[in-house]
């Protein structure tokens, strides 16, 4: 009875084409937005805010602008992690080489670097595709990883190779507290997710999708492979490049290049599948599932009374990683959203039979 239609009707065009065209979604957003914007910095401790949030929130962004490539126009991607690093490095040098650049604004234009990467790559996404394609990223991701541990001048010769992030400051007040930097990211990332929202509504993401569907149809329907595929590559770099240099700026506040290693690129691919492919609340579920199941498994020696090594609470990630994976892919493959989806369906028919 909570979730119903009746009585809701649309008598314009705009009223049609809303973001959120059911009263009910529009109050749920905002009640999530009031909670997260006013009453977790209120509430939350400061290891809640540093070790949790702060992260959900960054690798919700990265996830994000992956799952506009690979969910929405069906390129795959393992390179995440290094266009996180070129984000991540590019601020840092913008930081260093530009005097008196805000480290707020550096971490912004750090985007476009990725992004001219990020087409550089996807170029021959327009003669390969599937497995071919992936391939290819991955040695993006290499080619990424020895540069910033191998070429000493994006590390400013640094010999440890270690770099630590500027102060963040915003209108003279200096972002220090946890709370503080949960706030600068939830800000950033709802602006994203609302930009993300749009644009894959607009003609650009139809376009995004009819490639993915169907690439030699879209193509006779009049769709360019060549400005469709390109721009999805354009759009995720920037997206995972300003998530990279907040993950180094924000979250981790010192940094060396195995922070964005392969197996970060692959732990936003995994937030992806299980969160579920082309849609955006299923990057945030996503996220939420691997940030939080970590925690839960750290706990759960203690609450069984057994003693795990940590080793084996490592191991144990991995499998029910890879058991909810293969689960995912063979049951759901459109992950934790489709099942938030067909909940919402039974509650528009509930009490009725289905």
């Amino acid at each position: 009875m909570l979730y119903r239609e009746v009585g809701q009707f649309k008598t314009t065009y705009l009223a049609d084409q809303a973001l959120f065209p059911i009263r009910q979604d529009r109050v749920m957003v905002a009640l999530w937005l009031a909670a997260a914007f006013v009453l977790v910095p209120l509430t939350a401790s400061d290891y809640l805010c540093a070790a949790i949030l702060v992260p959900f929130l960054v690798l919700s962004l990265a996830a994000l602008g992956l799952n506009l490539l690979t969910g929405y126009c069906g390129q795959v991607s393992l390179g995440s992690g290094g266009f996180m690093a070129i984000g991540a490095y590019a601020a840092y040098n913008l930081c260093l080489r530009v005097p008196g650049l805000n480290p707020l604004v550096a971490i912004l234009l750090s985007g476009l670097f990725a992004t001219l990467v990020g087409v550089l790559v996807g170029i021959p996404s327009l003669r390969i595709k599937g497995f071919y394609l992936a391939v290819a990223t991955l040695a993006a991701q290499f080619f990424i990883d020895w540069m910033f541990a191998r070429v000493k001048w994006f590390t400013n010769y640094i010999p440890s190779g270690s770099l630590t992030a500027p102060q963040l400051t915003l209108f003279g007040y200096t972002i220090v507290s946890p709370q503080q930097k949960y706030l600068l990211c939830l800000v950033l990332v709802t602006v994203f997710a609302l930009l993300a929202k749009n644009l894959v509504r607009s003609r650009i993401g139809r376009s995004w999708m009819a490639t993915r569907d169907m690439d030699v149809a879209a193509e006779i329907m009049g769709i360019r492979p060549l400005s469709a595929k390109l721009s999805a590559f354009a759009a995720s770099s920037y997206l995972i490049g300003v998530a990279g240099a907040l993950w180094a700026f924000v979250h981790l506040g010192s940094w060396e290049p195995l922070a964005f290693d392969i197996n970060r690129s692959f732990q936003i691919l995994f937030m992806i599948i299980i969160g579920g492919l082309g849609s955006i609340l299923g990057c945030f579920l996503g996220a939420a599932f691997i940030t939080m199941l970590p925690l839960f498994l750290n706990r759960l020696p203690g609450w069984l009374g057994a003693q795990w090594t940590t080793a084996t609470v490592a191991n144990l990630e991995a499998m029910v990683f890879g058991a909810l994976i293969v689960f995912f892919l063979a049951v759901e493959p459109q992950g934790l959203a489709r099942l938030w989806q067909i909940a919402k369906e039974k509650l528009r028919l509930w009490p009725f039979p289905h």
